[in-house]
């Protein structure tokens, strides 16, 4: 798959660069190192609604270290390119990590199979099959996102061009018809996807699916939307 750039849907205030900043980053470029960054160097792009207002949905560009086989951590931008905003975290871990976790703890923590085997979870610019064995380390695993910018919708707009307000706790989408065939549409069109395709590759995936906590929790505000092979709660098991 090409990586095609996605910029930002808000610019954030403030004066353009001067002088003085120019000169610190040239200083910092030669005497300073951005260790901890390097490591960041896998790229998938999704979509959040906040989990209290699942209304409330965006494009989420993430850009990950994968500490080890059970636990990354990413820093989430509303873009690809090198003016994308910081608007978020996410913390991935493996099932076996998560059933760790305290009972209280798992709350805040979304499944992933339903992103991985609907194909809209996505790794732009790798080959097919190495973006299959990326999906494949995904499957049962979960992620803890907050939210620190609402910077809106690439279609629409909507966006703060400052981070206001409180951090948001952010989920994933579970069915087919949570996320809003706009917001899917205009991604798919802006970057040259194939989601059909994709989710037709990675249909095999599904026999290694468990049934995870949480696929049910934002369906009472879908009523409309659809299950998806191999996506199951444990509640409902």
């Amino acid at each position: 798959m090409t990586r095609k750039d996605r910029p930002s849907p808000v610019t954030p205030a403030g004066d353009e660069k001067g002088p003085g900043v120019s000169l610190l980053q040239q200083g910092a470029n030669v005497l300073q190192t951005a260790a901890p960054l390097k490591q960041f160097d896998v790229y998938v792009s999704g979509f959040h609604p906040a989990r209290d207002v699942p209304s409330m949905q965006m494009e989420a560009h993430h850009y990950c270290q994968v500490v080890n086989d059970d636990f990354i951590q990413a820093a989430l931008f509303d873009g690809n390119t090198a003016h994308a905003n910081l608007i978020g975290i996410e913390y991935i871990v493996s099932e076996q990590l998560f059933h760790s976790l305290p009972e209280d703890e798992k709350d805040y923590w979304h499944p992933h199979n339903y992103e991985v085997l609907s194909g809209s979870l996505v790794a732009p610019g790798l080959p097919a099959v190495a973006e299959k064995a990326l999906m494949k380390r995904l499957m049962n695993s979960y992620g803890k996102t907050w939210h620190t910018w609402h910077t809106g919708r690439h279609d629409i707009g909507g966006g703060h061009n400052l981070p206001l307000g409180d951090p948001m706790l952010m989920w994933s989408f579970n069915r087919d018809g949570e996320c809003d065939a706009e917001l899917e549409a205009d991604r798919e069109r802006a970057m040259g996807l194939d989601t059909p395709k994709t989710r037709a590759q990675r249909r095999s995936l599904a026999d290694a699916a468990h049934p995870q906590r949480g696929v049910d929790l934002l369906a009472a505000h879908f009523p409309d939307s659809t299950p998806l092979e191999g996506v199951r709660d444990t509640d409902s098991s």
